[in-house]
């Protein structure tokens, strides 16, 4: 691949955010060649110009670069290293960016057992959800060299925010701060859903309280504008299943053990994911772990009067 910004951009995994990012890349005049497991995820963008490829190596063969959005670092690990995987078919030279919410170690595994390939790899995790990635407004946090980010910065610009896309440091870092974005809201949730719970169980109106919260230090996105989603709709948001978020909850541990950093609290939030997955199972949705406490507590945390 030569110095030159990619014109065709291969694309795996066309699921909640796949889809999404992968349409607004078509917007934006990418050529694209895609593969997912369910061939009819790929319809649409079929119909509007986009190649099908009947494996992750004839993905790669027939692209710029190639970007991967799968659900966990197995997934990934099968699509790169597979028999018919992206580096059967990928040039010298050329680009795999990992978009997934995975960690290093596979990345680094690649780069040393093909170091003379010279292959371009980049991290670049997202937050924002499937509707940021349906909007094209997603955060994405790039870890990899300077010269390949900008040389990209027109295939992550048709997917995010200009705003906040962010080169984060090094191959891998992108990763991490992934893991520590997600770790933290993950963390916000279960601490409002206690605080919510013990204050209307000691008689304070539930919109007093989130109020003085909002007015207070101890304010926070979370507390102003997330937890509306439940607390104004009882929708616990099963765009991202809680299955996921334990995922990425492990991944955030196995980050933390692997550099000697105690995590009690993260471990204590990823006990409580995991029982709410335990309760409601996989597909509940991410923010379950708010109906673990109004289950405990005999109350549906609702505001009244809330219509949009």
């Amino acid at each position: 691949m030569t110095s030159a910004s990619p014109t065709r951009v291969g694309f795996i995994g066309l699921g909640n955010m796949g889809s999404g990012m992968t349409r607004n890349l078509q917007k934006a005049g990418f050529d694209l060649v895609v593969y997912d497991i369910r061939r009819e995820s790929a319809d649409e963008l079929v119909a509007g110009g986009a190649v099908w490829a009947t494996t992750p190596g004839e993905v790669a063969a027939q692209s710029d670069v190639v970007i991967t959005m799968l659900p966990t670092p197995r997934h990934v690990d099968t699509v790169v290293n597979g028999r018919t995987g992206i580096l059967s078919g990928i040039a010298d030279g050329g680009t795999w960016v990992d978009m997934s919410t995975s960690v290093p170690e596979l990345a680094q595994r690649v780069r040393a057992e093909h170091s003379d390939r010279e292959l371009r790899i980049l991290d670049a995790p997202v937050s924002g959800m499937s509707i940021g990635a349906a909007n094209g407004m997603l955060q994405i946090f790039i870890g990899g060299e300077a010269e390949d980010v900008e040389r990209l910065r027109p295939v992550f610009e048709a997917m995010g925010d200009p705003e906040r896309i962010i080169h984060v440091g090094a191959a891998g870092a992108g990763y991490a701060v992934k893991l520590m974005i997600n770790q933290l809201w993950f963390s916000h949730l279960v601490a409002t859903a206690e605080v919510l719970s013990i204050g209307v169980k000691a008689g304070v109106n539930l919109d007093v309280l989130r109020r003085s919260l909002v007015a207070s230090p101890a304010n926070s996105n979370f507390v102003q504008n997330d937890v509306m989603s439940v607390l104004g709709h009882g929708d616990y948001d099963e765009g991202f299943a809680i299955a996921l978020a334990c995922k990425d909850l492990g991944l955030s541990i196995d980050l933390a053990r692997s550099v000697g950093v105690p995590a009690e609290l993260s471990g204590l939030v990823e006990q409580i994911y995991r029982r709410a997955r335990a309760q409601y199972g996989d597909h509940a949705g991410e923010m379950t772990p708010v109906k673990l406490y109004e289950d405990l507590i005999g109350v549906d945390l609702r505001l009244a009067g809330v219509t949009a």
